[in-house]
C-alpha cells in the first residue's frame, strides 16, 4: 500500500506539471497580435492572456497618435505651441527612438507621422501626392526637431505641423512589455506575435523550441523558411504588407522620412536582437538605407542577426542564423 501509495503521488506530481500551448488571435494596436502561453489549463491561459492583452492595450493609449486622448496627441497638438509633459515610460520610448534615429542617421525617425497624411495604404488614395506636398511633409519631420526636458520629462516639437508616431517602433515595444510583465508572473514560456514583431521566451511544452516561419514577400501565404527560436526577439517588414499602387508602380508603406517617398530595392527584412522594440525600428532603417549601407550597419551590432531578401529575390542571411526548409523563392508569387 505504501508503494502504491508513493506511486500514486508521483503520478499527480508529474500530471499537475504537464502544461499545454495556448493561443489566442486578438485585434490590437489596428492589427492582429497572436498571443501564446503555455500553461496547466485554459483558464490559466485565458488568465495570462488577458493580462498581455490588457497591457499592450495600455501602451496604446500612451502612445497611439489616432487616439486624441494619449500623451502623444497632447505632444502633436501642442507642436509649435508649448512642451508637454508625458509619464516617464512614454518619455523613456522617445528617448530610444530618437537614440535609433541618430544610430542610423534619420533612415528611422520617430516624427516621421507629419508625413502621413500625405500617403494612405487603406485603400482610399486616388492619386500620388505632387513634389511640392512631398516637400512641405518633409519640412515638419526631424528628431533633432524634438527638444527633451530629463528633469521635467517634458516633449516639445519645435515646428508647427511635426507630429510623433510609433508605427514603427510600438509594436515591438508592446511585446516585450507584454512578456516581460508575463515572466514576471511565472509563465514559462510563450509568445508574443505583433504581426511579425515577436518576444518569445522558454520552450514548446514537449521541450522543443518555438519555430518561427518568415514569409515569402513574393507570396505572403507561403513560408519560404522555419528556424528553431528561443530567447530572443524579432522585427519584421515587408513591402508585401501595404502598398499602393499607381501607372503600373507599387509604392510601399515604408517610407524613407528624409525624402518622403516609399522606398525600393528591398523585398523583405528579419532582424533578430535583444528586444522587438529594437529590432522592429531597424527594419524599417534598412528598408530606408538599402541592402548594402543597411547591411552594414546592421553587421556592426553584434546582438543582431539578419535574414534580408531583395526585391529580386536574392537572400543574405548572417551567419548566426540557421534556416530550414529553405524554399526557392519566385518573384512571381507563383
Amino acid at each position: 500500500m505504501r508503494i502504491l501509495f508513493f506511486s500514486l503521488i508521483l503520478l499527480l506530481s508529474i500530471t499537475g506539471r504537464a502544461q499545454g500551448k495556448f493561443t489566442k488571435t486578438l485585434k490590437l494596436m489596428g492589427c492582429q497580435f497572436d498571443l501564446t502561453v503555455v500553461a496547466r489549463n485554459e483558464s490559466d491561459a485565458n488568465h495570462y492572456i488577458d493580462v498581455a492583452a490588457n497591457e499592450i492595450t495600455r501602451i496604446e493609449k500612451l502612445i497611439s497618435e489616432w487616439d486624441s486622448t494619449t500623451q502623444i496627441s497632447a505632444v502633436n497638438k501642442n507642436a509649435g505651441i508649448k512642451p508637454v509633459k508625458v509619464d516617464k515610460e512614454v518619455f523613456d520610448l522617445i528617448v530610444h527612438s530618437i537614440k535609433i534615429s541618430q544610430l542610423t542617421d534619420g533612415a528611422f525617425d520617430v516624427s516621421w507621422a507629419g508625413m502621413n497624411h500625405i500617403w494612405k495604404f487603406d485603400g482610399s488614395m486616388k492619386r500620388l501626392p505632387t513634389e511640392e506636398e512631398v516637400k512641405a511633409a518633409v519640412s515638419t519631420v526631424g528628431y533633432k526637431n524634438i527638444i527633451l526636458n530629463v528633469q521635467d520629462t517634458t516633449v516639445f516639437l519645435k515646428l508647427k505641423g511635426m507630429r510623433l508616431g510609433f508605427g514603427g517602433i510600438g509594436k515591438g515595444y508592446s511585446a516585450d512589455k507584454a512578456a516581460a510583465l508575463l515572466k514576471s508572473m511565472g509563465v514559462s514560456a510563450g509568445i508574443m506575435d505583433a504581426s511579425g514583431d515577436i518576444t518569445a521566451w522558454g520552450k514548446q511544452p514537449d521541450g522543443n523550441p518555438w519555430m518561427i516561419g518568415i514569409t515569402n514577400p513574393f507570396n505572403k501565404e507561403k513560408i519560404f523558411s522555419w528556424f528553431p527560436f528561443e530567447g530572443r526577439s524579432i522585427g519584421t517588414s515587408g513591402d508585401y504588407e501595404n502598398f499602393v499602387e499607381f501607372n503600373g508602380v507599387r509604392y510601399t508603406h515604408i517610407i524613407d522620412p528624409r525624402t518622403g517617398w516609399p522606398v525600393h530595392g528591398v523585398a523583405s527584412v528579419t532582424l533578430f536582437g535583444p528586444t522587438a522594440e529594437l529590432s522592429t525600428a531597424l527594419t524599417k532603417a534598412i528598408f530606408v538605407m538599402g541592402i548594402d549601407v543597411g547591411l552594414n550597419l546592421i553587421k556592426q551590432i553584434k546582438t543582431i542577426d539578419y535574414v534580408v531578401v531583395d526585391d529580386k529575390g536574392k537572400i543574405y542571411v548572417s551567419d548566426n542564423i540557421k534556416m530550414k526548409s529553405i524554399e526557392k523563392l519566385n518573384i512571381t508569387g507563383k
